[in-house]
């Protein structure tokens, strides 16, 4: 398997926020929050795949 690693340059809102991040979760590093923050969000979005979407009933069944 290939680990491909793209660098991206950081605001400085985004290393507040993975400063944040890294306090909060007891990291080491800016790129572990990175990292933590990543896993989560595709997480979070592979479980909102199984949720339909649309109109739901109202009510008893």
């Amino acid at each position: 398997m290939t680990v491909r690693q793209a660098d991206m340059p950081a605001s400085d809102a985004d290393r507040r926020v993975l400063e944040a991040v890294r306090q909060q979760q007891g990291l080491e590093t800016l790129d572990q929050a990175a990292e933590f923050v990543l896993r989560r969000h595709l997480r979070k979005g592979i479980g909102r795949m199984g949720t339909p979407r649309g109109p739901r009933p109202v009510g008893r069944r």
